[in-house]
This record gives C-alpha cells, structure tokens and sequence, in this order.
C-alpha cells in the first residue's frame, strides 16, 4: 500500500516546482457516502508577487489558509457557484498555492457520477469547479492539511512530459502571460490542451 504523502513532501519544492510534482498524485477524499480518488493531471501556480494571486494583496480572512504551512488545503469560492481547491504551498507567512485543475478518477466513479448527473468519465473532473463537486470537497475542509484522512495525497503513477503553458481565464493585465499551468502531455482529462 502506497503511503499518504507527507509534510516533507510539501516542504520539499518551491511553488512552481510543487506544481509539476504534484502531476501524478493521487487525490483521495474519505467521505461520509464513500472513497473517491483521482490523479492530478492538470495544476496552475499562484505566487505571491503574481496578480492573479489571491494573496497579491495581503492577507484577508478569505486568503488566509494561504498563508498557512505548505500541504494545507485552500478552498474557495469563485462566480458565487463553483469552488476550487488549491494546497498551499510556500512557507508559512508567504501565500502561494496551486490550483487543482483536472484530475483522472481512480476510485468512486459511480459516486462521482452521481454527484455530477452521470457525466462521461472524461468530463467528470475537467476542471477545478467539477473536480470539487465530483470529489465532494468541502468549504469546512478549508484550512485542513493535507497529510491525513480524510482528504490527502498519495504517491500515483509515474509521470512522462509535462506541457507548460499560460493559466485559463486569467485577466487581462493579471499576469496572464505567465507560464504556470502544467499538465501531462496526451492525458484526456484535461480540462483544456
């Protein structure tokens, strides 16, 4: 059995590197109606003096998870809708985490198909918004770490290219030429190429 990933791990990488490794990883949340899992196929990285930040403008009540120790969860809200979850990771006091973009489900599909109207496997976690309700990732899990039940990361598959390319739906003159998006080459589950 694959053991949970831990601190150390986190501590490990800069945020632009961390991004990349997770590649790879598999997410697993423990909840209530059952496990589901996925490996992350898609991230995007969000530094502190970068405009698309959250924390670009200091610390608020909503960002403050990012300023936590690496291997925390920050999980938001965007639109009024959708949330997104993101595991932070710079040093404590920095603010600096990556997005969770896309995932390729391992276990829980049908519960996952559920949460999501039975969607076809490759749409049910193309993107933050549907992995979170895909995966049931909760508000009140914002702020936990990462390194325990029930929602952590384990060692995945192995990882071949990796594409780096700009963020999606970054706006105008927030940085949006950036290269801080990763994913596996060739993977469909992408939630774009």
């Amino acid at each position: 059995m694959t053991s949970i990933l831990d601190q150390d791990f986190f501590d490990a990488f800069d945020t632009l590197t961390l991004a990349q490794k997770l590649l790879g990883k598999e997410l697993i949340h423990e909840s209530p109606k059952g496990i589901t899992s996925g490996i992350i196929v898609e991230t995007e990285a969000y530094l502190y003096n970068d405009k698309a930040c959250h924390s670009f403008g200091g610390k608020t009540p909503r960002n403050s998870p990012m300023f936590g120790p690496p291997g925390t969860a920050y999980v938001y809200q965007i639109y009024g809708i959708h949330h997104c979850f993101n595991i932070v990771s710079s040093n404590y006091g920095i603010g600096e985490a990556v997005l969770i973009r896309a995932l390729e489900q391992v276990l829980g599909i049908e519960l996952t198909q559920s949460r999501r109207q039975k969607v076809k496997l490759k749409d049910l976690c193309s993107g933050p918004g549907k992995l979170v309700q895909a995966m049931d990732i909760l508000k009140n899990q914002n702020g936990n770490k990462l390194t325990s039940p029930p929602l952590y990361l384990k060692e995945g598959i192995e990882v071949g290219a990796i594409i780096e390319t700009t963020r999606i739906g970054i706006g105008e003159g927030k940085d949006e030429h950036l290269p801080y998006r990763f994913y596996i080459k060739d993977n469909k589950f992408i939630s774009k190429p």
